[in-house]
């Protein structure tokens, strides 16, 4: 994910990206590997050193665990949850955790800054995440991914649940720190934010979260809004490959081109566009729910 993003950027921004390592570039992300896991794994003196090296694992185990709930079809998952969103809203929250305890741990004051930020932004954006998938939990009647899914086999949810939709995709967005909500890791102005402090594999820990967050929102937005593995004439399997390949590229394209806004604007837009949208959202699609039901 990480040459196909470097290379899709570069093609946004006319520009040429990795090219030298491998055949068009493609063995970049074994030279980045190599550098990064021979790094210096550097713990600053004046950090907690504890909750300094458990952050990164705190982050990485509970998104990585998340996976196995995935169902890529309705017969090819790891293990099947009746309490599958809930279990993703509880992943959401302990990552937290990760952030907080990574830059307060670090004893600097950027990475201070960049933890009260990504704490305020997680907490407020997975509030709107939540409630974005109420309508959704509604139709369905399950927190079950597979019910969800063959819910939507004569309607997928984009369409009745448009404004669903989008306020999960920017939320998804402003949960992964993805521009243009990555006010907590700003460069230009906190240096690296909350893991400014973390070198080699702890950092690269951080990295692959991400990464791994991008995948596991793209893969929740084809099973709550896209039918999941429904479609006609391919295997579903591939069907659902295409569909969260699709969210994958729209993650990367609104990195390479939207500017990012102020981070009180980011704030105030979550409180006072999102919230009233999905408690209407909600009780729009409830009334429908009982006039079809009764």
């Amino acid at each position: 994910m990480s040459f196909i993003e470097r290379r899709l950027l570069a093609l946004f921004q006319n520009r040429y990206g990795p090219n030298r390592v491998g055949w068009q570039g493609s063995l970049q992300i074994l030279a980045d590997m190599i550098k990064i896991m021979f790094k210096e794994d550097w713990i600053p003196p004046f950090s907690h050193k504890f909750l300094f090296v458990l952050s990164p694992i705190i982050i990485f185990i509970s998104i990585l665990s998340f996976t196995a709930t995935i169902p890529i079809t309705s017969k090819f998952y790891i293990i099947n949850l009746n309490i599958g969103l809930l279990f993703f809203f509880m992943i959401v929250g302990i990552s937290i955790y990760s952030l907080l305890l990574a830059g307060w741990s670090s004893n600097n004051k950027y990475s201070l800054i960049g933890t009260i930020r990504a704490t305020a932004q997680t907490l407020s954006y997975e509030m709107f995440l939540g409630l974005s998938t109420m309508g959704v939990i509604a139709r369905a009647g399950s927190l079950n991914f597979i019910d969800i899914v063959l819910s939507q086999k004569n309607l997928w949810n984009f369409i009745p649940q448009f404004f669903s939709f989008i306020s999960f995709f920017i939320a998804s967005l402003a949960i992964c720190h993805r521009h243009p909500f990555d006010q907590p890791e700003t460069e230009q102005e906190l240096a690296d934010g909350y893991h400014i402090e973390y070198s080699g594999m702890k950092f690269g820990l951080f990295f692959i979260s991400e990464y791994i967050y991008i995948i596991i929102l793209s893969s929740l937005m084809t099973i709550l809004f896209m039918g999941g593995w429904q479609g006609p004439f391919l295997f579903p399997i591939v069907w659902f490959i295409l569909k969260t390949c699709f969210f994958i590229f729209l993650f990367i394209l609104i990195r390479a081109s939207l500017p990012r806004p102020r981070f009180d604007k980011v704030m105030l837009v979550s409180w006072i566009i999102f919230l009233p949208l999905n408690l209407i959202n909600l009780l729009i699609t409830a009334f429908f729910i009982l006039i079809f039901n009764s």
